[in-house]
Formats: structure tokens, C-alpha cells, sequence
């Protein structure tokens, strides 16, 4: 059951708004239960309206939670959430970020001066591909019945099963077999490779790098299937044509190896490999500047705020409230505009705020004192995070509804899950 529950809310995130997750999207109990009681009083008040029956606005509900969620999650990795921490957060610098891109995730409090990392990449974590035999688009061999066939990976095994009429040819075999693979979310993905009018299906791990205490990461067999085995002969699955290897690169002269390209320096830096570097080449990172890390900040921040208004603005034509909700967000920025003006951001006709680097640079750069300078901006993020928390209690204010009754003041009822009907819409396609 909890493997349905995970694919359906898979299936959620792809369909409505993915984002990544963070270490504050991680909850103490403590803050659950603040959450729950702030929507027990929110809806205690609250009328009650008909629920929303329309796929578009289910689908506008969502997003506006999780984009909610997701500018919240911008100004706390900025600091936000601290006294006196917004805009503190360091920034890495890569010497060659088109081979290693790197961040900085050490402290920020920290007066101590970061090392440099010299870096020299000698291959790239790779995975598993399986490439099958190559076959003419012709009427399969295969006799009417149910076959199947099996994929271990990691400690799970999964069983496919398809039905046959012997009218498929082989290519629509391997198309068959390919979407029942790529909507399984197993972390394997499958695709098909053409040759002279000969087509292959080829399997590809999502993961990389050699499994500890194993040789492969996916494995395809059909000796002990349920259904008729002969598939994997037949189509070639079980061929590896490129095994999965680790990384392998060096670190000040020290060689060492990882089973992804993604990885952490001494809790100090994560990194990524992108390429390999040519004999006797190295890659440099390390910290910046504390200029140019207020000027990566202050930029990272308006591209979560822009970010947040573009999203509630493709809604405009289907939801009439979002302009409510745009409106909103451009009187906060509008509260700020001569300080922003002078610092090199520049709110635009359709609410957005443009950020000229340069400008903002030479702002922070000829300041006596920098976080003075850009102090207004932590009264800026205190009301997009109030703003941000309200909205992903409640985003069903910004939808057009019909009122049934309000509620007789002083004797109402709790209703904790009035507002949250949004929660269901995650499974409304499904159940």
C-alpha cells in the first residue's frame, strides 16, 4: 500500500508543480501541531462554500501551495528564518563551472577562513545501460498469450505482464514494453535506439556508480516469472552494453572515487561533476567575496520572488482571484521601491523585480556598511514569509467559490479540514 501511495504522489508532483525538497520541508512535532492548530483557528470562523469540482482550479490550488512552499524554502536557505541571518549565506566560486559547479553548505556564522579545493576529474559517474538486439519492424514470432518478465533492482524485484494477440510487430512490442518500464518508476527508464530501420530497446538506470557488494544495478530475467517467459531472449534485455562506474577523481593530489558525480568536501562544499578536466587541468572552488556573496543572495532572492509571481500569473486567464494574489505581492514590493531603485532593483510593469548586477555590486561594494545598506530587504522577506505561510494554509482563498452559509458568531463549530480540501485533490484522479 505505502509503495501505491508513493507512485500516486510521484505521479502528483510530476502533474502538478515538482519541486526539490529541502532540509525545511523536514518538521519538528512541535511545528505539525502549530500548523494544525493555526488551521483550527483559521477555519473556525471560516463559512463553509461548495467544493471545487473543476480539474483546472484542483490544479491551480496545488500549485499555489507547493510555489508557496517553494519561496518559503528560498528565503530560509537565505537565512531568513534566523535573527539577523537573511543575505548571510556564503557562496561558492568554481574556477571551471562548465566541469564543477560547486556551493557552499558549511557555516555560516563561521569567522574562519574556507580552504580551496584543487579538483581534477578523471571519469564520471555512469550507469547501467542494457541495449537489446536490433530488430526489423516485422510481425513478431511470439504465439497469443500473457507473457512477463522480471527487473531486480537494488533488494526489489518487479514482474511486467502484457497480454498478446501475435498481431503486434516488433517495434510496437518494444513500445509496449517501454511505457509499462517508464511508468513504473523503478529507476529504470527505457527508451528505443534506431539502426538502419532496425529498432532496439535499451533500459538505462537512473542511478550510477557500482552497487556496494554487487556488479550490477538492474538485472532482467524471466527464468522464474509467473507468465510465459521468452520475452528477454527474444528482445535482447538481459545484453549489458555499458556498465555502471563510479566517479573517479582527485582532491589536492588525493585520488578517490563516488558512485555519483554529486557529492560533499568536509561538509564545506557540495559538488558536481559535469566533465571530465584534461591531463594536468584542475578545477579551483572556494568561497567568494562578501560582496559578491550579498550580490548572489540578493539575486537569488528576487528570482524566488519573480519566480512565485510568473507561477501565479500562467493562471490568470483560468482564475480570476490571481490577480488578487498578484496584486498582493506587487503592493509589498511597491512598499520598497525607491530603496530597491537605488540598489540596482527595479520593479517592472508586470511586477517582477529586475536585478541589475552590476549596479547592486558597485551598491554593496562602495557601502561603509553593507547590511545597513540592504537592510530594508529583511522587512521585505518577513512579509513574503508571512505572506508565503499563508497562503500554504490556506491557498483556498484565492479561489472564486460559492458561500453556503457563514457560520453564527461565538457558536461555531471546529472544522480543521475545511480549507484544507486542496490535501484531497492529490488523489482525486486516483481513488
Amino acid at each position: 500500500m505505502g509503495a501505491a501511495l508513493a507512485a500516486v504522489y510521484n505521479h502528483y508532483l510530476a502533474s502538478y508543480a515538482p519541486k526539490g525538497l529541502t532540509r525545511f520541508d523536514a518538521h519538528k512535532s512541535s511545528e505539525l501541531r502549530s500548523i494544525y492548530n493555526s488551521m483550527v483557528k483559521l477555519n473556525k470562523e471560516a463559512p463553509w462554500y461548495l467544493p471545487t469540482t473543476n480539474q483546472e482550479t484542483k490544479q491551480y490550488v496545488v500549485a499555489l501551495k507547493e510555489n508557496a512552499r517553494q519561496l518559503h524554502n528560498t528565503i530560509a536557505l537565505l537565512g531568513g528564518l534566523e535573527e539577523g541571518g537573511l543575505l548571510s549565506k556564503k557562496s561558492a566560486f568554481s574556477s571551471n563551472p562548465e566541469l564543477v559547479t560547486a556551493s557552499y553548505i558549511g557555516p555560516h556564522d563561521s569567522e574562519a577562513e574556507s580552504p580551496c579545493f584543487e579538483i581534477e576529474v578523471h571519469a564520471l559517474a555512469s550507469p547501467q545501460q542494457n541495449t537489446g538486439l536490433f530488430l526489423e519492424d516485422t510481425k513478431i514470432s511470439f504465439s497469443p498469450g500473457t507473457y512477463s518478465f522480471d527487473i531486480t533492482a537494488g533488494d526489489m524485484s518487479y514482474e511486467f505482464q502484457f497480454t498478446l494477440d501475435g498481431t503486434e510487430t516488433n517495434r510496437q512490442l518494444q513500445e509496449r514494453i517501454a511505457r509499462l518500464i517508464n511508468n513504473s518508476a523503478i529507476g529504470v527508464k527505457a527508451s528505443l535506439a534506431e539502426s538502419s530501420s532496425r529498432t532496439s530497446l535499451v533500459l538505462t538506470s537512473e542511478a550510477t556508480g557500482i552497487p556496494q557488494g554487487k556488479t550490477d544495478i538492474f538485472k532482467v530475467n524471466d527464468d522464474h516469472t509467473s507468465k510465459t517467459p521468452g520475452t528477454v531472449a527474444y528482445l535482447g534485455l538481459d545484453n549489458i552494453s555499458s556498465k555502471a562506474a563510479d566517479a573517479v577523481y582527485s582532491i589536492n593530489g588525493q585520488r578517490q572515487s563516488s558512485p555519483t558525480n554529486h557529492f560533499h568536501i568536509e561538509n564545506l562544499f557540495e559538488v558536481n561533476l559535469k566533465g571530465v578536466t584534461s591531463e594536468a587541468e584542475s578545477v579551483r572552488i572556494g568561497l567568494k567575496t562578501d560582496i559578491d556573496s550579498l550580490t548572489d543572495n540578493i539575486t537569488q532572492l528576487m528570482g524566488g520572488y519573480n519566480a512565485f509571481l510568473r507561477a501565479a500569473a500562467s493562471f490568470q486567464n483560468t482564475q480570476a482571484k490571481s490577480s488578487q494574489l498578484i496584486h498582493e505581492f506587487e503592493g509589498i514590493a511597491s512598499d520598497y521601491e525607491s530603496s530597491m531603485k537605488s540598489s540596482g532593483l527595479n520593479l517592472t510593469p508586470d511586477g517582477t523585480v529586475q536585478v541589475n548586477r552590476q549596479l547592486l555590486h558597485e551598491t554593496a561594494e562602495q557601502s561603509p556598511d553593507a547590511a545597513q545598506t540592504f537592510a530594508f530587504l529583511k522587512s521585505f522577506c518577513s512579509r513574503l514569509l508571512r505572506k508565503s505561510n499563508q497562503i500554504s494554509l490556506n491557498p483556498m482563498q484565492y479561489v472564486e467559490k460559492k458561500v453556503v452559509a457563514y457560520k453564527n458568531p461565538g457558536h461555531n463549530f471546529i472544522s480543521p479540514y475545511n480549507a484544507a480540501v486542496y490535501s484531497g485533490m492529490m488523489f482525486n484522479g486516483y481513488c
